[in-house]
């Protein structure tokens, strides 16, 4: 067996690492273990030259505090090693400002060695191959001071202060406490970083210029908004906006008489030439209605309103053609009128509204006949009262073969209509002739039905005469164009019944259709 004794150099150097192990205790570092451990910080409590490793107390992981008070780290786990801060003369332990730079521990990954200089920490730049210890500078406060130092030194500072920098990047994580050191405490060796950047006459280091602001420049009274707001007078500023409108003529919006500042969703802002709100005329209007785009509807006499029928029939509008138009937008008003999609759908059926559908034997008994079948096809319990009658019109006659194949209800007599409200009630008894009816039994029985039932009242192209509507109706419709209605007629709607342009201008009426996408619109007194 064969003993080799030690040499006095390995000696020195066994001495000189347990030296500078014993030194690094106390230090704030940084290990990177990979992307499986993490990056851990903490002070450096034990660091073992036999078992290669290294142990942290109140240790940090990815920048969060462990619930463990201490961590051992082995060598083989090491990826990279950083000082954040060195112990100094009188430090009590306690982590002061943050310094690090790139170390290599003896025993864990690089080779020892002795310092010129005699024992010091060793250094290790990232992907240099020398293994030359190299001594680490201390942070010190030596302002307004110059040392005299050598191109070598000055080498040594500048790699020295890249090497800050790019580690300080790193370490956003840690507070920073700034701590002067006194100018006694410095190494003899230590290097004094050059200062850089002027601010108020005074020289300030890096750190000092990024990390130097005065905590106490920040104001600390709260912004005043309402007093900032009260600055500004919005109703000046809009009046002002609305009078520059108003003297320009930008705003060509409303009813002739009036311009509105706002627009509606289908309303376009960009207008290409000014809007004509008078696009019909009449030989004579003792009456007249707008849309709610602003155009004029004015109203024509009864004698004017059946010339018009009648000569829009010489060319092919017929009667059952104008009986099924009627009946199509009647229905469509009366099922906006009891509730539309949100009463008429498939998880609503326990509701189904009930409509009175009143009429007289004629022409505008014919037309709600219609109505009332187009409504039942949309499940809408019809209730159609007729009274008997030995001799009916065609028109009528046609309607009611149409209307029994539906599960509409047709019923003569008062009697059977139901005693209590239904959803609304259709009024087709009047008609602008044969006013001998309004003095028959069956007539006065069905106005005071309607008139004791508390459902609203839909009137069908009503007489021009308040006095000849026993039954004070909340809307009416109108044909084409609207009579000169009253009071009792309620709200006007007008619907399209499928007339052309030609044929009123052949009556002596200039017109240009108001309905635009719709063939039922509201109609408003001017």
């Amino acid at each position: 067996m064969v003993t080799r004794r030690r040499s006095s150099s390995e000696g020195a150097e066994a001495m000189i690492r347990e030296n500078m192990a014993a030194d690094w205790l106390g230090s704030i570092v940084s290990i990177n273990c990979g992307e499986s451990l993490g990056v851990y910080q903490g002070r450096v409590s034990a660091v073992d030259q036999v078992s290669q490793t290294i142990s942290l107390k109140r240790p940090f992981h990815n920048g969060v505090k462990c619930l463990v008070p201490e961590v051992t780290f082995r060598a083989g786990d090491i990826t990279e090693l950083k000082i954040l801060e060195i112990p100094g003369p009188g430090d009590n332990g306690q982590c002061g400002d943050f310094q690090h730079t790139d170390l290599c521990i003896p025993g864990i990954g690089c080779p020892g060695g002795t310092s010129q200089n005699g024992p010091g920490k060793l250094l290790k730049k990232p992907g240099a191959s020398s293994s030359a210890p190299q001594n680490i500078p201390r942070r010190t406060d030596v302002k307004n001071q110059e040392v005299a130092i050598s191109p070598q030194q000055q080498q040594c500072s500048k790699s020295y202060m890249d090497r800050h920098m790019e580690s300080l990047n790193q370490s956003k994580g840690f507070r920073r406490r700034h701590n002067s050191w006194s100018s006694s405490s410095r190494h003899p060796n230590q290097v004094t970083p050059k200062k850089s950047g002027v601010k108020n006459g005074q020289m300030k280091n890096k750190d000092d210029e990024c990390f130097g602001d005065d905590i106490e420049e920040i104001p600390d009274t709260d912004f005043d908004f309402e007093g900032n707001l009260a600055l500004f007078d919005k109703a000046a500023v809009f009046e002002e906006i609305d009078t520059y409108e108003r003297k320009s003529g930008t705003r060509s919006r409303g009813t002739p008489n009036e311009r509105s500042a706002r627009y509606r969703h289908d309303e376009n802002i960009l207008e290409s030439e000014p809007i004509v709100y008078r696009r019909i005329t009449v030989p004579q209007a003792s009456k007249e209605f707008c849309t709610d785009s602003g155009l004029v509807v004015p109203s024509i006499s009864y004698e004017l309103h059946k010339k018009l029928l009648s000569v829009a029939e010489k060319y092919g509008l017929t009667l059952e053609r104008r009986l099924e138009m009627t009946g199509v937008c009647a229905s469509q008003m009366a099922l906006s009128l009891l509730g539309g999609p949100n009463r008429l759908n498939p998880k609503n059926i326990h509701q189904r509204p009930t409509v009175a559908l009143l009429c007289g034997p004629h022409v505008k008994g014919a037309q709600g006949i219609s109505c009332g079948r187009h409504l039942s096809n949309h499940d809408v319990h019809v209730i159609l009262f007729l009274p008997n009658f030995v001799k009916m019109l065609e028109s009528i006659t046609n309607e009611l073969t149409l209307f029994s194949k539906t599960q509409g209800q047709q019923v003569s007599s008062v009697k059977d209509l139901p005693d209590s409200p239904v959803d609304l009630v259709i009024n087709c008894l009047d008609c602008h002739e044969n006013a001998f009816l309004r003095d028959q039994p069956w007539y006065k029985a069905a106005v005071d039905w309607a008139n004791q039932n508390r459902a609203p009242v839909l009137s069908l192209d009503p007489p021009v005469n308040d006095m000849e509507q026993g039954i004070d109706a909340k809307w009416s419709l109108s044909l084409g164009l609207p009579l000169p209605l009253g009071e009792r007629a309620g709200r006007v709607y007008l619907c399209d019944i499928g007339i052309p342009q030609k044929v009123f201008q052949e009556v002596g009426i200039n017109y240009h259709s108001p309905f635009g996408c719709k063939f039922v619109i509201p109609l408003h007194s001017t």
